[in-house]
């Protein structure tokens, strides 16, 4: 399996996907409707410009495989491409024949970043390499109250047509990543997919059907987690890449290595953290209290502390990049960056920076003097 970085042999910085929103959150969600039915509409326009400019801050942030801008709720943005759905108290509920509604399978996000490939290019002087995030068909299943065996494939079937309508090449950018987003999956138990049952079989069905997708478009793939205690991501055969949170056992467990090679496959190493109470916490004595971390909060809102004392270093970062290639080996590592989404940073400029530090941490950290 070759690195995503061929011609360098490098690790790559990437980013998992949402950001804080830097201006009217609800308008920006509802334009991004409006960017399907109507993409001349002021509001389309609007949306555009939003996506495309904070695509530009992240490459220019550095980040070598930069996924879309993601302002919108992961789950509602998909589950909005589907017809025979009907909300209900608890979720949603299969009313009909769930199908996909015709002009929704290309996510506005990505069909900005398209549209604007050649722009892109112009203004990072370079062309791009995209991540593509689609909530998987386990998370996806949690929001139904009601559900058998076979939601997990049935979604997975739906979902992948939207990875096949997501995939674009051109010379000014390109779709490098599938991520198939799994936050729930292993958080809970869940006798639907204990092993043995079909909904396991179904699970698995699914995110085969997924990654195949990508694969037979010559896209990587990713799966991003939350957990790692259940191991059914391991008899993904196309799926290449695996990922979840800094202190996963996934990144210590001495079997990693070993299933890593049994099953060729390769880690993305999380090396920033990204729960900014965690790193509040950590830049106070151990015991810190809530009402110490609460109290920092307001001096952020108030404008005076800034969110940016609280970001980890560089060589923070780096580190933990070092530990991972010299416990799996660098053949193993293809990608370094959060550890999930910063949506939950208290400011735009705050999550760039953060992304920065990122970038910074990669590019020393793979250099002549990596040690």
């Amino acid at each position: 399996m070759n690195t995503l970085d061929n011609k360098r042999n490098n690790v790559c910085s990437c980013d998992v996907g949402s950001l804080p929103c830097t201006g009217e959150l609800k308008r920006l969600q509802e334009s991004a409707e409006g960017f399907i039915e109507d993409p001349a509409s002021q509001s389309a326009r609007f949306f555009e410009k939003t996506v495309v400019n904070t695509f530009v801050d992240k490459l220019k942030a550095g980040i070598s495989v930069a996924a879309f801008p993601q302002f919108r709720d992961m789950n509602s943005m998909f589950l909005s491409t589907f017809t025979g759905l009907e909300k209900v108290k608890g979720g949603y509920m299969e009313v009909e024949q769930i199908t996909l509604k015709n002009g929704y399978c290309k996510l506005p996000e990505v069909a900005a970043i398209e549209k604007n490939a050649k722009k892109i290019n112009e203004r990072t002087l370079d062309s791009f390499r995209l991540r593509v995030c689609i909530t998987g068909p386990y998370t996806l299943a949690s929001l139904f109250p009601y559900r058998n065996s076979q939601i997990y494939e049935k979604l997975g079937r739906l979902l992948s047509e939207i990875i096949s309508e997501n995939i674009f090449s051109t010379k000014y950018g390109r779709v490098e990543l599938i991520s198939v987003d799994e936050p729930l999956f292993g958080l809970m138990d869940d006798s639907l997919i204990d092993r043995g049952t079909e909904g396991r079989e179904s699970l698995l069905e699914a995110w085969k059907i997924m990654t195949g997708k990508a694969h037979n478009r010559n896209v990587k793939t990713c799966i991003h987690l939350h957990s790692t205690t259940d191991d059914l991501y391991w008899a993904v055969e196309a799926l290449d890449i695996i990922e979840s949170h800094v202190d996963d056992p996934l990144y210590l467990m001495k079997n990693t290595g070993e299933l890593l090679e049994k099953k060729d496959k390769k880690l993305k190493a999380s090396i920033a953290i990204t729960d900014f109470d965690q790193l509040i916490r950590r830049s106070f004595k151990p015991n810190v209290s809530e009402s110490s971390v609460a109290d920092v909060w307001k001096k952020i809102s108030s404008g005076t502390l800034k969110p940016e004392a609280f970001l980890e270093k560089s060589s923070t970062m780096r580190k933990r990049l070092v530990e991972l290639i010299d416990r799996f080996g660098r053949d193993r590592i293809d990608l370094a960056g959060p550890e999930c989404g910063l949506r939950g940073f208290p400011t735009y400029m705050s999550a760039v920076k953060c992304l920065k530090n990122v970038s910074q941490a990669v590019d020393i950290g793979i250099g002549p003097n990596f040690k």
